[in-house]
């Protein structure tokens, strides 16, 4: 039997001591920046984020005890089991699991249901590091994680890509602020925090767009790629904001307003059209 623990989506759990030093650090420096610089720095949301993250402390040690399990059943049914003491396994890995993530985040974007989840990511109205830890409590109920289970299917060892999935978010984590510039040539590859603020913006031009992990390359072969205009400033927060900061609102404010839409609506044919329709 295989035993692995999931990535419970929280930013700095999970991290290495030397590395949550690490983000600490940039945290510390970037309060620091936003301050002298003038931009200020929203107490009310850093509020908000702890207590949303606090709660995802204990909904994602949930989501990893049954997703893992699915996941290991899967892995008992694979045809073939690529060996993960490979480097080459890792290599194709890598890649297999940055085009799921792709799909993944798109589906988080454009699938209502999945949305409702994914849109506690993207309330902050202020893009700063600690963002990143901002993500919602109901991962286990949207059934994003289904994205992945291709992916074991195909061989993959779970231990492998739930190592690889912790490693993009952990990389993530550093993409979530302004005080970081364009990157020159490795704006071509990578998702930078350029990039990955525009995924952020609720700017008509921004929005939708920058759904890579690591890697920006998929966004710029499926057609999903935009760049960060000097001339129209990233707009962060949702299209219609919540209009709180209470953590339990912010977790499930989406899932309150798909949930009247859908009780609105004339049957449970209509109904499931708004579940998996556009946000």
């Amino acid at each position: 039997m295989i035993h692995f623990a999931l990535p419970r989506n929280t930013g700095l759990v999970g991290l290495p001591p030397g590395l949550i030093a690490i983000a600490l650090l940039v945290v510390v420096a970037e309060l620091g920046w936003r301050l002298l610089s003038r931009r200020g720095y929203d107490w009310g949301e850093f509020g908000a984020t702890l207590g949303v993250a606090g709660g995802n402390l204990l909904f994602g040690a949930l989501t990893a005890v049954v997703v893992g399990a699915v996941y290991a059943l899967v892995w008992s049914l694979a045809l073939f089991h690529w060996p993960i003491g490979d480097w080459k396994t890792w290599a194709v890995g890598f890649v297999v699991v940055e085009f799921a993530y792709y799909w993944f985040h798109r589906l988080s974007h454009e699938v209502r249901w999945l949305w409702a989840s994914h849109a506690v990511h993207h309330t902050p109205e202020q893009m700063t590091f600690l963002s990143a830890i901002r993500l919602g409590w109901t991962s286990l109920f949207s059934l994003g994680w289904l994205t992945y289970v291709p992916v074991v299917f195909l061989g993959f060892d779970p231990r492998l890509v739930v190592a690889l999935l912790a490693f993009d978010l952990h990389y993530q984590f550093f993409l979530h602020t302004e005080a970081v510039g364009r990157l020159g040539p490795l704006e071509w590859v990578l998702n930078t925090p350029s990039h990955h603020r525009v995924h952020h913006g609720s700017n008509p031009s921004y929005l939708d767009r920058n759904y890579g992990g690591v890697v920006i390359v998929f966004d710029r072969l499926f057609g999903t790629f935009a760049k960060e205009k000097m001339d129209e400033p990233v707009r962060f927060g949702l299209v219609h904001p919540l209009g709180s900061k209470n953590p339990i609102a912010v977790a499930l404010g989406e899932w309150k307003r798909l949930l009247q839409d859908m009780i609105s609506t004339a049957g449970p044919v209509r109904a499931l059209k708004v579940a998996l329709g556009r946000p």
